[in-house]
């Protein structure tokens, strides 16, 4: 099958399964029952990747000229890849062979492409660009894009070794045209295509089945199951969906003492882990933070659970962890109305803060972009330990056609317990054309998951009642 066949069968099959999926999962969202999503065989999952890239490449050149650049120009060796070079691969490539380098044209003159690519270990490459610069001298080529920023990762993936290659091959002529547009990059990997969200809808309901399958009385025992041992259950039930993920789940039994942040579990996991191996017990909330990996897409959700005593029954819960939920969904709300297209994250955590605390809500605002990878292109709202705002990271503008993670807590105080607790949420949106709006991907938690003991099990722990 030719090149270009190959691309369009992709890009058919994708859209296929796209309107499909849509429907299907339309559906069932609005019953809020989560269902497994089973992978498609993996020829099939590289035709609708490469469906996806195709569908980004063609964007390239409008950003180009967007960011008011001529050229855009990425090289890299084996094992040492700029970062934009996974969001334009093929699905099938491990790594960039040899000296992989690709150029972009803003708009290309004398029948020259939008497009070139090289993979090549001579002299020849430099040759070929110095050549395609001279042959699109009519252009006047000012600038040359390289990603080269000192602080956002997506912007900074060109190896100083590579660089001084560059310059030196391609000779003062073409190097004094060098500029840096770090927006330029972000965007070409924070723009999520529309066809993707019908699989990242469904990668969604599948994390939230396996969340629900993981916080019930079907893996739960109370007295026995630990948090640990209820982590390597999800670890295994993904792997057993032929999914992997990006993060180790976490799972936590919060009290007032409060829950592990990322920041803070990834520092010194030896020290928080010391509670795991403490059995999840009848009354313990219980929370955790996951992902799962598939189709080169991402996801991060963070619920939250409730174990009944023997014979109790949703209308048993104390309700201070129910207003504490109530709470930390108002806080959704507030970011989600904050989060305007073009602002700054700083702006958007500076206004959503100030609401929250207006309405008298305690707690933290850390989103971040997510899809490509789990921590993706973008501006973040927020740090767990910078919440004045964001260096570098939280001053770039808002991007539509993205995804996000709504990542946050509210406190509140339980009077049955006579504690504040921590109410972690953690739910991802995408930007919808239609509405011009963030819309919940899957949807976001507002009751507990709950453990059910029965009641004849009381007997066995008359203590706990």
């Amino acid at each position: 099958m030719g090149m270009w066949t190959k691309a369009l069968s992709g890009l058919t099959t994708g859209l296929v399964i796209a309107v499909w999926a849509t429907e299907t999962i339309a559906a069932r969202a609005a019953d809020k029952t989560p269902q497994l999503h089973a992978l498609p065989p993996l020829q099939e999952q590289a035709d609708i990747v490469d469906s996806w890239t195709e569908e980004r490449k063609v964007l390239i050149p409008g950003l180009l000229r967007k960011y008011g650049v001529d050229a855009w120009l990425m090289s890299q060796r084996e094992y040492a890849e700029d970062t934009v070079f996974w969001a334009l691969k093929d699905a099938v490539q491990f790594s960039a062979r040899r000296r992989t380098t690709h150029l972009f044209l803003a708009s290309p003159k004398n029948g020259a492409k939008n497009s070139y690519s090289w993979i090549d270990n001579t002299a020849g490459v430099w040759e070929d660009l110095r050549k395609l610069f001279a042959e699109q001298q009519l252009l006047k080529p000012r600038t040359i894009a390289l990603n080269t920023h000192p602080e956002i990762a997506f912007a900074s993936g060109l190896h100083a070794g590579e660089l001084d290659t560059i310059s030196s091959a391609l000779g003062d002529e073409w190097a004094d045209r060098f500029v840096l547009e770090p927006m330029l990059p972000v965007e070409v990997v924070a723009t999520m295509v529309p066809s993707r969200l019908p699989w990242y809808r469904r990668m969604q309901e599948t994390a939230w089945a396996i969340i629900e399958e993981a916080f019930s009385e079907k893996v739960i025992v109370p007295g026995k199951t630990t948090a640990l041992e209820l982590e390597w259950w999800m670890r295994e039930k993904i792997q057993s969906l032929n999914y992997t993920t990006w993060f180790q789940p976490g799972v936590y039994i919060l009290t007032a003492e409060g829950f592990p942040l990322k920041k803070e579990r990834t520092a010194s996991r030896n020290e928080l882990r010391a509670s795991a191996d403490r059995p999840i017990q009848h009354g313990d909330l219980i929370h955790t933070d996951f992902g799962v990996t598939a189709l080169g897409l991402n996801t991060d959700t963070q619920h939250l659970g409730y174990v009944l005593y023997p014979g109790e029954t949703e209308a048993d819960i104390p309700k201070g962890m129910i207003e504490g939920l109530k709470k930390v969904n108002r806080l959704q709300d507030i970011v989600k109305g904050n989060m305007k297209i073009g602002l700054t994250g700083n702006k958007i955590l500076r206004a959503s803060l100030a609401q929250m605390r207006d309405e008298g809500i305690e707690g933290k605002i850390y989103c971040h972009p997510t899809g490509e990878w789990g921590h993706s292109a973008g501006t973040v709202i927020g740090m767990t330990n910078l919440q004045d705002g964001v260096p570098i990271l939280g001053e770039m503008p808002l991007l539509k056609d993205t995804y996000y993670s709504i990542e946050l807590f509210a406190e509140h105080f339980v009077p049955e317990r006579n504690q504040t607790l921590f109410f972690p949420q953690e739910e991802d949106v995408y930007w919808d054309a239609n509405t011009e709006s963030w819309e919940w991907v899957y949807g976001r938690q507002e009751k507990f998951l709950l453990i059910s003991t029965p009641a004849e099990d009381a007997s066995e722990n008359p203590s706990e009642l």
